[in-house]
């Protein structure tokens, strides 16, 4: 290889635990559905840093396909920032508007984990529908935080296993998001679907629709 930044297994080892442990205490999952969404999670997190500190398999067939065009598509750590490496930043990578993105989405995923699951956990203990903080904007603002970490990754390190997991996990997490919707229904009724009516599932609208007060049930 052209340096040392791959074959570091244990490198990759580290990174998957450090960030499924910090994903793990931000979403504090209890049931199935919840074990489930973190286990797309951790693959897509696997595939990541498999190439990452591994094996750069995206960047080996897409240099022998494209090598001639973009010079700087080559088996170092620096041309793993494929996103770069096709625009022709020359920079330091982790200084590129591509990867400066990336640390917004994926602090801002965490913390829409970790903002959520407090008021999650607080309804639960009332005994109430959780409709405020970001369940006022989306019904399902974990997931939307989950998806977003991803997409921060993506823009720092896309890989084509990553690329082509993206859109599986959309529908992954679309399915445990409805699963759980007909279990809230059951459970609501008319609150839950005065709520669903005016809040969407996943994409906040740009002006939130008023809220009609519902009575909280106890």
């Amino acid at each position: 290889m052209a340096d040392a930044a791959y074959g570091l297994w244990p490198l990759v080892i580290l990174n998957i635990a450090l960030f499924v442990m910090f994903a793990t205490s931000f979403f504090r999952p209890r049931t199935k559905r919840d074990w489930r969404a973190m286990g797309a999670f951790t693959a897509f997190l696997v595939a990541l840093f498999t190439e990452m500190y591994g094996i750069p398999l995206t960047i080996y067939l897409l240099g022998s396909w494209l090598g001639s065009r973009f010079p700087l598509l080559k088996d170092t750590h620096a041309g793993g920032h494929l996103w770069n490496d096709l625009t022709g930043w020359t920079g330091d990578p982790h200084l590129s508007p591509f990867h400066l993105a990336s640390y917004v989405a994926i602090a801002g995923g965490f913390w829409l984990i970790s903002a959520a699951w407090a008021r999650l956990h607080e309804a639960a203990k009332e005994d109430r529908l959780a409709t405020a903080g970001p369940y006022a904007r989306v019904r399902h603002p974990q997931y939307d935080g989950f998806l977003l970490v991803m997409i921060g990754f993506l823009l720092q390190w896309p890989t084509i296993p990553t690329l082509i997991m993206f859109p599986v996990l959309v529908v992954v997490y679309a399915r445990l998001a409805r699963s759980e919707e007909r279990e809230v229904a059951q459970r609501f009724g008319e609150e839950w679907s005065a709520y669903a009516e005016r809040t969407p599932a996943f994409l906040p609208r740009l002006r939130a629709v008023p809220a009609v007060r519902a009575r909280s049930r106890r």
